[in-house]
């Protein structure tokens, strides 16, 4: 009996579906305990937490627009974010995004001239400063209401994750056309209809999960669909801005995900939205009642 061939060597490897996901996997199992953690301790905690996170948000933001955060200008993007940050927990949330707002325009102008010499843009380091610090501040305002502030942080962050969860689990199964092929190769339809599709049903379980004595209704698959359709959308920002800065990733921080910047992309954009809907419901309301 004829022995059976040998693969022939000159045939090329078919790539795996899922070549990143154990490092997906891994990263996941370190950082999210440690959120939960942080959001279920507390307000302080989660303060703490979120100093941290703007800071290593800020310093690659700084240096994804070429800038360094040991001298001017880059240095005023944490020191503003944090200075933010710190009236917020203070509950100063007026002069928290006014000293956004006059970092912003402040950067505009001081940093004009050293984005001349370096031949890059002063706006996207200006617009680092409000994309990360109104981030920071939505999420400490969040978490600060003592009566739902674990509720609301909790279910933005499960259907967050669940989103880009579900669009990775259904994009690299199903493929199909893709979503926005000059900005980001690897995402499609199928995909974005998947992170939907799961930001939907996390947002159910976790409402009834985390407000038993309240009803769902149909106002959580809106906040949900909401909070997922903008962690898409700020998913493609960020593919986009990296596209524009010519980078694989915003940093090497988290193995398997980049950096901070990469792995909180749907955060980021749907936080000043949540915290915004929670501003207009009042003290006291979760987000989807």
């Amino acid at each position: 009996m004829p022995a059976p061939a040998e693969p022939s060597a000159d045939l090329p490897a078919i790539p795996s579906r899922w070549p990143d996901l154990r490092k997906r996997a891994l990263s996941a199992a370190l950082l999210l305990p440690a959120a939960v953690l942080c959001i279920w301790l507390g307000a302080e905690a989660w303060a703490a937490l979120m100093a941290a996170a703007v800071a290593l948000l800020a310093w690659e933001w700084v240096r994804l627009c070429g800038f360094s955060t040991r001298r001017l200008p880059g240095l005023a993007v944490p020191v503003v974010a944090l200075a933010a940050g710190t009236l917020a927990v203070e509950a100063a949330w007026v002069p928290a995004l006014l000293l956004l707002l006059a970092g912003f325009l402040g950067l505009l102008v001081l940093g004009r001239p050293a984005a001349a010499r370096r031949a890059q843009p002063g706006f996207w380091l200006a617009f680092g400063l409000l994309y990360i610090g109104l981030a920071g501040v939505a999420l400490i305002h969040l978490r600060g209401d003592g009566a739902v502030g674990r509720a609301n942080v909790l279910f933005l962050f499960l259907v967050v994750w669940a989103s880009d969860i579900g669009a990775y689990i259904a994009g690299r199964s199903l493929g199909g056309p893709k979503l926005a092929p000059s900005i980001s190769p690897n995402k499609t339809w199928s995909g974005a209809a998947g992170g939907l599709a799961a930001a939907l049903l996390v947002g159910l379980l976790a409402a009834a999960a985390l407000a038993p004595g309240r009803p769902a209704t149909g106002r959580v698959l809106l906040v949900a669909a909401l909070l997922g359709l903008l962690a898409q959308a700020g998913d493609l920002f960020e593919s986009w801005l990296k596209r524009r800065f010519q980078v694989k990733d915003s940093s090497a921080l988290i193995p398997g995900h980049g950096g901070l910047l990469d792995r909180l992309d749907g955060v980021l954009a749907a936080a000043p939205a949540a915290a915004l809907l929670g501003v207009l419901l009042g003290a006291g309301a979760v987000l989807w009642h």
